[in-house]
């Protein structure tokens, strides 16, 4: 990451001009990077959202590429979009660093951030340069969605509604866990998802046109983010474990049983899609894990396993520093 041109020998209009080609455009993109702003062509209600990925906290050089940054963090943005029932339509990319970052490092993140934001056909629509102390380095998305369909936020479980997910649980997790141990060749899949998360972004749209009632992206793990649901619904999720069997077995011949199961409830940016719908409402590409029901008398809302609390918790940014 410090090796080659360090970017104190550029000055920002010479990075940016390096920067931009790198960066599609899209037919909603009026007016394109390179003004003060950016214009974007919208119609209705529009998503909106934020994160930010920091060096040494969220990555490490040594585990991931300036490209697999990139990826990351477009797709865990365009996840929070299609969670609301949105479809993503653009973003703004901020890089704070510290000026001897190299040159090459920044043009394969930019890379990263291009073709990722190709893939989900949105479009780039500007961000900032920012300088840095030694060995700082922060990346910041703001995504941007429109909503062609109802909004669909967490707090609209009730009880009798089937809980359902999209995608996988706990391989990214799984990714972690071996990359910390040196034996990625245990399940290269795992570590791929681990540097470059796939998110099933048309199903946000897909689940909320379907009547979903609740819905929010597992970023957390399927604990603390379902628990999340449950609280804001005021309801108790209860999952059934035999539902979550293809997941702990697709890892659990990599990281062991006790692990796989703490990677599938506890595990964060897998960046699949649960959700809440009337049971007869399920659209085709989601699996049904369990059921929200009402709080019993003294009960607090929360997330029950097999019908018991659990102490996978997953992450949390301050309690898990």
């Amino acid at each position: 990451m410090t090796g080659g041109t360090p970017l104190r020998t550029l000055d920002e209009d010479d990075l940016l001009d390096r920067i931009l080609p790198l960066f599609g455009g899209s037919d909603d993109l009026v007016v394109a990077p390179g003004d003060d702003a950016a214009v974007l062509r919208t119609t209705g209600e529009t998503v909106a959202t934020t994160d930010t990925a920091v060096l040494g906290r969220d990555w490490l050089d040594a585990w991931s590429s300036g490209s697999d940054i990139g990826h990351k963090v477009i797709v865990q943005n365009l996840a929070d979009v299609a969670a609301m029932g949105g479809t993503p339509t653009g973003v703004l990319i901020t890089l704070v660093a510290d000026p001897g970052l190299s040159l090459e490092w920044v043009l394969d993140h930019a890379a990263g951030l291009g073709s990722a934001c190709a893939e989900a056909g949105v479009a780039v629509l500007g961000g900032d340069l920012s300088s840095a102390p030694p060995g700082v380095v922060m990346v910041s998305v703001t995504a941007l969605g429109r909503l062609d369909g109802p909004v669909v936020l967490r707090s609209g479980a009730t009880p009798g509604d089937a809980l359902a997910v999209c995608g996988s649980l706990g391989l990214a997790a799984a990714g972690l866990r071996l990359l910390e141990t040196g034996s990625e060749d245990r399940h290269p899949l795992a570590v791929e998802r681990q540097r470059r998360p796939v998110s099933p972004l048309a199903q946000g749209p897909v689940a909320a046109r379907a009547g979903a009632t609740a819905m929010l992206d597992v970023s957390d793990g399927l604990v603390r983010d379902g628990t999340r649901l449950a609280r804001a619904s005021g309801v108790v999720l209860e999952i059934v474990l035999e539902a979550l069997e293809v997941d702990l077995a697709e890892i659990r011949g990599a990281v062991g049983a006790s692990e796989a199961l703490e990677c599938v409830l506890a595990g964060g940016e897998e960046h699949s899609l649960l959700a809440t719908f009337p049971v007869d409402l399920v659209p085709a590409g989601w699996r049904v894990i369990g059921r929200a029901r009402e709080m019993a008398a003294g009960e607090r809302p929360g997330v029950l396993v097999d019908g018991h609390s659990v102490a996978h918790t997953g992450w949390d940014h301050f309690r898990s520093s």
